[in-house]
């Protein structure tokens, strides 16, 4: 069992920048693939980014491709996204998910465990 705990969500100007953090309980978190998912008032939720379990193989949406930036800390049981140059169309509740698949995968899917979210808001 994991538990995930997204923090560092907010109101900022387009343009500006954010980093969320999902910190996980449990000693496996070091063997779980991690990804950030999004969703946005009336629409499905979206995959952002995933990153496997060393850190070695990170995947991002073509949306956020070059502004967004996924990493982990296994030491610290964290995963983070830090975002640059936002958009308003950025702004939505962003989940982190902890999968047991090998790959960093933009398949809801593939994940077992998500959190509770956190509200990003990019005002224009």
């Amino acid at each position: 069992q994991v538990q995930l705990v997204e923090s560092g969500g907010g109101l900022v100007q387009a343009g500006g920048s954010l980093r969320l953090s999902c910190a996980a309980s449990g000693r496996t978190f070091s063997r779980y693939t991690m990804g950030w998912f999004r969703q946005a008032p009336g629409k499905e939720r979206e995959f952002v980014a995933a990153i496997t379990w060393n850190g070695s193989s990170r995947y991002y949406d073509d949306s956020v491709k070059g502004r967004f930036t996924i990493s982990r800390d296994n030491a610290k049981n964290t995963v983070y996204l830090q975002m640059n140059s936002l958009k308003p169309e950025d702004t939505a509740v962003y989940y982190c998910a902890a999968g047991q698949g090998s790959s960093a995968s933009g398949d809801s899917g593939e994940y077992d465990y998500w959190g509770q979210g956190t509200q990003v808001t990019v005002s224009s």
